[in-house]
This record gives C-alpha cells, structure tokens and sequence, in this order.
C-alpha cells in the first residue's frame, strides 16, 4: 500500500426540495402509493412536452453559490439516451457540455491539514424511476417498478480527482451535503434518495503523473458505505496490480454484509449515450440580475460561520464545529448566545443540556419546549450568580414540562441564588460547629475533608449557594 496512491472523484446526486417536478406539475414527494404521482410528461408519452420549474433553477444556482461555483449565463440541457425498466422515456434530461456552473471547490480538514476539492460542474437532470426487486430463486423473483420518482428534479455535483484517501472522501461529503442543507436546496436524507453518491477510484505509484485506470462504485447510501467502499477497491486494486493482473474501467457495487466491491456492468462512456441537444427545451439564460436575485438570499455559509464563531465569540474550533453542524442549530445558538451576553457559556449550555434534553424527549429544535431567547436568559441568571448551575439544571427542565421563561420559575418556587456572604458564613458556623471530629482531621492535613464540609453548606441551603464561594468561606473558617 506505501507504494500506491488513491485517486478518487465523487459524483454526488441530489433531488431538490421542490414542491413539483423539474418539467412537470406532478407532486415532487417519497412516501406516496406507488404510480400515483405520474402524468404523460414524466411518463414520456407521445406528445407531452416539458416545461421547466423555475423553482428547481434557483436552487440548482443556490447550490452552485455555496460550492464556490462560477454560474453560466447561458447553458443547455441535452438527451441522455440508455434504456432501464424505471426511466419509461428511454432517455434523460441532463445536461452536457453546457452545464448550469462550473469551476467550484469545497474546502476540508483532515488531519488537521486544509485542503480544497474542486467541483468540475454543477448539472441539472431528471430522475429516473426505482426498481424493487424481491425474491432469490429464479422461480420466486419479482421486480417492480414506480414512476413516482421519474422527473424528480435532480442536481448532479461532480467533483475534480483530488482526493487522496476515504478520509478525505468522507469529509467532502460531509462538508457538501451541509453547504446544501445551509442553502435550503435539500434536507439531503440518504434514506429517502434525496443524496446519493458515486465513487470513482484508481490507484498509480507514488510521483506518477498519469491517472489509473478508474472503476466506479454506485449507488453508495450512507458516509459510513462511502468510507468503507473507498478503501476495500483501494486494496482491491493494489493487490490486483501486485499479483500481476490489472484493473478494468468498470461499475461495480458495494455490499456492505461482505464489505467488498463486485462487477455490476461495464463502464459506459459518454458516446454510449448518444447525447445531443434536448430539442423541446430552449437554451437556459439565467441573466445578471436573476442571478444577483439568488445570492442576495443566500445564508452564511458553514464553513464562513464556523470561522465566526471562533473570532467573534471566542469558542474553541471543536465547539464551533458541533454547533454549526445543522443550519437551525447554529441559528438556536447564536439567538441564545445573543440573550445571555456569554457566548461561551451559551455554547456549552446548547451542546450539553439543552441537546441532552431534546433527544431524552425524542425532540427537534424544530419543536423545542424551550424557545433560544428564554435559554440565552437562564444562562445569563447564572452568568450573573443570580442561579447556581445546580439550580439552573432543574429551572431548565421545569421551563421543558410548564412553558414558563426562567424567571417565572425562580421567583414562583424561591430558587434564587444565595449571595449574602454573611448568612452564608452563618451557616458554615453551624455546620463546622457539628462536625468536630471532621474539623480536627482537616486541621490535622486531611484536606479531602474540605469537601464534606462544601456537600453539607450547599445540602443545608438546598442547592442555591453558590460552590465557589460556599468552598471558599468553609476553607477559610476551617483555615482559622
């Protein structure tokens, strides 16, 4: 393997989350009855033309927008001409030579090292149906096919072959899933077939210019697939090449009970397809001020809000990280952080209890019983010594069970915070007065002891001194 090199490209599908189809008005969904969501166009019946969804443009430009892309003023879609039992036209609407973008690139981190992976093009096509097959003998197989799927619009981002290992494979995906997520283009569920990946893998000698010779792996449906998939063909074709053999430009498959790739189909190559201009559809021009129109309501990109949050608030690259993993995420953190006045404060709050709370409870932020603004003013109470942490733990989840904001809760059960250093001092008397037997072992260099002492002062006010200080007049009266 130390003599090798990986050479991989990835080609990434995604269906955009338009209400209808890319060139008709039949419900763009998952989950309806099988074959009820078609019409004469996705059908490709004789006659039917295509008209296409504005909608889908916008985002495929939005999607082009977040991976650094340049956007075509003018580009062309094409026929796609294969044969599969799913794609009842006998051709896809795709694009060619003329895509919507091209010349983007998505930045990564691996190891610790920066890295940019170029997108070659950004290309809007149709989807073609699904097959279903079922049954393992010959004499009890079926195969079924829906046509909801046929006319899905799709975006298809084909990336440079920069990449150099699974490792840098996998964070590409992430990092390209999450821009289209922030661009409001797709929720990208792999579950569902809104995000789907192709793999192209080769291997050369360490220092050799000249590309192997490549094999694709399709239809991977997870990031954990994606990994795995890339590094059993790396070492599939390594020891190809070390016994003597070599690799042929294929499509192969992954299966995951094995964990190894297999011959699918011959790699077909572009003049398979027989592509030529779509004579039912007219040049795309996407004008200036069309364009202008879509980056003017682009969000933030997560990498640029990732950078934010470390410069503007302090936050460490890790937690900055964790918190920009979801779009809504981010919006609750920044919103909460904004309400308490310490950021970094609000950042663990969101990352440790507030998450904790949502999953025990089989939540979203979505539906969160506790509003960013009412979170952001319960850290806040305690940044100011007003709540213990302790204390705030149970304001927090009386605010998840009774709706009310924090300071509802405090001032309705007595729950404030005790910060009179005198009547604490009072109650530390009474405690190291009880406890002689403990005084003389502290004294005696038991120091371990100190921290009976803390339990019994917080147990004595029920939670609401603060540790700190409560730590600090104990050790001071033992000290005397």
């Amino acid at each position: 393997m130390a003599k090798y090199e990986p050479v991989i490209g990835l080609e990434v599908h995604v269906q955009m989350g338009t209400k209808t189809k890319i060139f008709c008005s039949c419900p763009n969904e998952f989950g309806s009855e099988p074959n009820t969501n078609v019409c004469p166009v996705c059908l490709g019946l004789p006659g039917a033309l295509p008209v296409l969804n504005r909608q889908a443009v916008e985002y495929a430009i939005a999607a082009s927008l977040a991976l650094n892309c340049q956007v075509r003023d003018k580009s062309i879609f094409a026929r796609k001409n294969y044969f599969y039992p799913d794609l009842p036209k006998g051709y896809q609407i795709s694009q060619y030579d003329r895509p919507v973008s091209e010349h983007g690139w998505v930045g990564i981190v691996v190891d610790g090292q920066h890295k940019r992976i170029g997108v070659t093009r950004v290309h809007m096509e149709d989807d073609a149906g699904k097959n279903t097959h079922d049954g393992y003998r010959d004499s009890d197989r079926y195969s079924y096919v829906d046509l909801n799927r046929c006319g899905s619009p799709l975006i298809e981002i084909v990336s440079e072959p920069d990449m150099r290992s699974a490792d840098e494979a996998y964070e590409y995906l992430t990092e390209l899933k999450l821009a289209i997520q922030y661009a409001g283009v797709s929720n990208c569920d792999m579950e569902k077939g809104n995000l789907r990946c192709d793999a192209n893998v080769s291997v050369r000698l360490k220092g050799a210019e000249k590309f192997g010779t490549k094999a694709e792996i399709k239809n991977l449906n997870s990031f954990r697939h994606l990994k795995l998939a890339v590094e059993h063909e790396i070492s599939r074709q390594v020891a190809l090449i070390e016994s003597g053999g070599r690799v042929v430009q294929e499509t192969r498959l992954y299966n995951p009970d094995l964990d190894e790739t297999f011959t699918m189909r011959s790699k077909e190559e572009a003049h398979d397809y027989r592509y030529f201009p779509e004579p039912d559809l007219v040049p795309l021009t996407i004008s200036a001020e069309w364009l202008g129109r879509v980056k003017a309501l682009m969000p933030e990109m997560p990498a640029c809000r990732r950078r934010r949050f470390v410069e503007e608030f302090g936050l460490r690259e890790y937690d900055a990280s964790v918190l920009t993993q979801e779009r809504a995420l981010a919006d609750y953190f920044e919103a909460a952080a904004a309400a308490s006045g310490d950021p970094k404060a609000a950042a663990n709050w969101v990352m440790g209890d507030m998450l904790a709370m949502l999953k025990a409870a089989n939540r979203t932020l979505d539906d969160t019983p506790v509003s960013a603004g009412r979170l952001g003013e319960l850290v806040g109470m305690v940044t100011k010594g007003e709540l213990t942490g302790k204390m705030a733990k149970d304001v927090l989840a009386k605010m998840a069970s009774t709706g009310d904001d924090a300071l509802t809760i405090v001032e309705r059960e007595g729950m404030k915070a005790i910060s009179d250093t005198g009547a604490l001092e009072a109650v530390a008397d009474q405690i190291i007065a009880a406890n002689p037997k403990q005084v003389e072992q502290y004294r005696g260099g038991k120091t371990t002891v100190l921290q009976f002492f803390v339990g019994q002062l917080m147990k004595a006010t029920r939670g609401q001194a603060d540790p700190a200080a409560a730590k600090a007049i104990v050790e001071r009266k033992l000290g005397g």
